[in-house]
């Protein structure tokens, strides 16, 4: 799997800045060249030209299907975290969520 940019998507974006960072350091473990950033539901439209995939914060569940209808033309993955590693910011179970994508 070579780069990808992975956008990870909250309300306010704190947890998932702390969840991104997380992925980042197992990323950076693994060897991936992996570009993970967080950013909140209304900065989407900002940085999804730049994005291979969209991963959706477990209390915007409501976002996934609204996403994936917006962007089915362009070749995005779109996933909704789990909760039981976004409550933990478990980054390297995150980071098997996302290869079990591709």
């Amino acid at each position: 799997m070579g780069k990808l940019n992975i956008l990870l998507i909250c309300g306010s974006g704190a947890s998932t800045g702390f969840m991104a960072a997380n992925m980042r350091k197992e990323a950076a473990k693994q060897g991936l060249d992996w570009e993970i950033t967080a950013r909140s539901e209304g900065e989407v439209e900002n940085y999804v030209d730049e994005a291979n995939c969209i991963m959706v914060g477990p209390h915007l569940a409501y976002l996934v299907d609204e996403l994936m209808e917006r962007y089915k033309n362009r070749d995005i993955k779109i996933a909704l975290m789990n909760k039981s590693y976004y409550s933990t910011l478990n980054g390297a179970a995150a980071l098997k969520h996302i290869q079990s994508l591709y």
